[in-house]
């Protein structure tokens, strides 16, 4: 679901938009960590949450 995630993307967690905007630090296999505004750095299960992906004038 998330193969497409790369170091340095942004992202959201559509199942925490509280956690606010979001930049991917790795991604090892289904394990993606992501530093995000409001929640700090947090390790996502990709099997269980499909990340929507922010373009650069999206914000």
């Amino acid at each position: 679901m998330n193969e497409f995630l790369e170091p340095g993307m942004m992202v959201r967690n559509p199942l925490a938009p509280d956690w606010g905007l979001g930049q991917v630090q790795s991604r090892i296999g289904e394990r993606i960590t992501v530093n995000f505004e409001h929640a700090g750095k947090q390790v996502i299960d990709g099997r269980r949450v499909q990340l929507l992906m922010v373009l650069p004038d999206q914000g």
